[in-house]
C-alpha cells in the first residue's frame, strides 16, 4: 500500500497555497516528497518532506 500525505501545497501556477492529497515518493536524491494536483488549475503539486 502506497504512503500518501495531506495537507498544504504551494501552487506555483495559482501562487497561493491549496489542500490537497498525494502519494508520497522518493526522489533519486533519497528524499521524500509528496506528489499531488491543484484542485483549481490541475498543475502539479510538489513538496519536500523530512527524511524521518
Amino acid at each position: 500500500m502506497a504512503e500518501t500525505y495531506a495537507g498544504e501545497f504551494y501552487c506555483v501556477k495559482c501562487k497561493e497555497k491549496r489542500q490537497a492529497e498525494g502519494e508520497v515518493v522518493v526522489s533519486e536524491s533519497g528524499r521524500r516528497m509528496a506528489k499531488a494536483v491543484c484542485p483549481v488549475c490541475s498543475t502539479k503539486l510538489n513538496r519536500i518532506l523530512g527524511k524521518a
